[in-house]
């Protein structure tokens, strides 16, 4: 008879598949522990959309909360390192660096969110750029909607990823349909 381990093994994935599921369809995380480590970035984008009174407000500094922007950034920075208790298979990795912009853009009205993360890993960063952009935006909706409840987050989306595996992916170079 076939220790709990044996069957353990037996029903892992393949680790060359990478898959999130099982060998008997069962979700699992990804075993990336015969993956070499490499240094990995991701850059993520967003924007959240203010109307124009609520801009003036955030640029001024007159946000009844307090400083949105920066409440914002560090929001981002902070999630981006949380992403592993987030999001329930990703991994817990190791950041480098991360940055967190959150640009005015006037024409929108509103700003234009950018987070890089880097690491070295066996993984990559895609979800914790994603993730910072997220609750960066919804921070900046937060501090905001005193303001503004028509505040939009939209395009959140993966702008560049470099590392790994699966090679580099730039949306620069693919179209959305």
């Amino acid at each position: 008879m076939a220790s709990d381990l044996e069957n353990f093994s037996q029903n892992s994935q393949n680790p060359d598949s990478l898959s999130h599921l099982d060998a008997t369809g069962q979700v699992q995380m990804v075993d990336v522990s015969q993956k070499p480590a490499s240094r990995r970035e991701a850059i993520a984008a967003g924007r959240v959309r203010v109307n124009p009174e609520t801009f003036r407000a955030i640029e001024a500094g007159n946000a009844p909360k307090g400083d949105v922007l920066t409440t914002a950034k560090l929001a981002g920075i902070m999630a981006a390192k949380q992403t592993a208790h987030l999001i329930p298979l990703c991994h817990p990795l190791p950041l480098h660096k991360i940055e967190v912009e959150l640009n005015p853009d006037s024409q929108l009205p509103g700003y234009q969110i950018r987070a890089r993360v880097v690491t070295q890993a066996e993984t990559g960063v895609e979800m914790e750029a994603l993730t910072a952009v997220s609750v960066a935006a919804l921070t900046l909706y937060d501090m905001a909607k005193a303001l503004d409840k028509a505040i939009a987050i939209e395009s959140i989306r993966l702008i560049r990823k470099t590392g790994g595996k699966s090679g580099d992916y730039d949306a620069e170079s693919t179209q959305l349909d």
